[in-house]
């Protein structure tokens, strides 16, 4: 049966069938790219230590300033730093980066490339080229920031001439683009990051987050997650934003959960923010008024440990909030009932 299978399998010509035994590459998810955060790789992944998926898309959907494109960058640099040996192209539609900006955040420039795109053709053509030339032995990531800024031919063509009518192919480019490149990705082993901007849905008695651009992006990622945020005050100083991150789809882990990642102005992304509410909850840390005790007795003000966090994040402390990441976001991971009952 093996052999006739295995005959079968090539008759089909489908360069991306491959026998269940020897792994589903396209599906498979073997390694992440770090987000930055420890909370977000638990929200995406289940696993502190992970992240977004390797060789699938992943969306970051939010208003105006509500840092999309300072995650995607942190990202880029954390992928650079994991892969030696990798590379990362970024096509961008905002014409939003410089040299300075982005060698500032600490990313190895020679190994960045930016590809200025307009159009949703020019996206889809060269990102098929690219993952159509790629070799497996040198790790590539790839960005798009922003979906929501790309055109169409047609609408240039039109602005250009003066008319005003509106493209009614967009949705259905954007849907065609990611049909194209979601098996190829999968195949190549390739993470790509979009960035879109969302608006209000009105019509509903509840108005509702709804990201742009049609539906094809929604359907085609593995996780999506909408950001939101408020301001991070010190007195009367506005020091930072608190990002909301929700996960709004994902094949990984449990939707519709959310945390918070700090972004500051003078330190960039907190990596243990939003890990004490974790402790708290399973007690790995218990809250006495407002500081919280650890193993050794002593207590310790929340803002004590952020600012010195390999101190207080003892290798015991991080393998016990990676079980609790695991209940918290995995499917399976707790029993529903029990914490129901452990809240009441």
């Amino acid at each position: 049966m093996s052999d006739y299978l295995d005959n079968l399998l090539k008759a089909t010509g489908n360069e991306f069938a491959t026998k269940v035994s020897d792994g589903v590459e396209a599906g498979d998810v073997s390694s992440y790219v770090d987000t930055g955060s420890y909370i977000l790789n638990a929200l995406v992944s289940g696993d502190i230590h992970g992240g977004i998926p390797s060789n699938k898309i992943t969306a970051l959907a939010g208003e105006t300033a509500t840092g999309k494109t300072f995650f995607a960058l942190g990202m880029v640099k954390q992928f650079l730093a994991d892969n030696p040996s990798g590379g990362v192209l970024y096509f961008e539609s905002e014409s939003a980066l410089t040299k300075d900006m982005i060698e500032e955040r600490g990313i190895d420039s020679k190994r960045m490339i930016i590809l200025p795109v307009t159009t949703i053709q020019e996206f889809t053509h060269q990102a098929v080229k690219v993952v159509e030339n790629h070799t497996e032995d040198k790790p590539i990531m790839m960005v798009l920031d922003s979906l929501g800024m790309l055109s169409t031919t047609k609408e240039v063509t039109d602005i250009t001439d003066g008319k005003e009518t509106k493209d009614m192919t967009r949705a259905q480019l954007v849907k065609g683009c990611f049909r194209v490149l979601t098996l190829k990705l999968g195949k190549a082993g390739i993470p790509l990051l979009v960035t879109n901007h969302t608006y209000k849905q009105v019509g509903t008695m509840f108005p509702t987050d709804v990201m742009g651009g049609g539906s094809g992006l929604q359907y085609a990622a593995s996780t999506i997650i909408f950001l939101s945020k408020r301001k991070e005050k010190e007195g009367t100083d506005v020091v930072g934003n608190v990002i909301h991150c929700k996960n709004f789809k994902s094949r990984l882990t449990k939707e519709n959960k959310r945390v918070d990642v700090l972004l500051r102005y003078d330190q960039g992304l907190n990596r243990y923010y939003g890990l004490l509410e974790l402790a708290e909850k399973y007690d790995i840390l218990k809250k006495v008024s407002t500081r919280f005790e650890m193993p050794d007795g002593t207590k310790v003000f929340g803002k004590q440990i952020l600012n010195d966090p390999e101190k207080y994040f003892t290798d015991d402390i991080m393998k016990a909030l990676n079980e609790a990441a695991q209940k918290e976001f995995l499917y399976g991971g707790f029993d529903e009932e029990s914490e129901v009952e452990d809240v009441v």
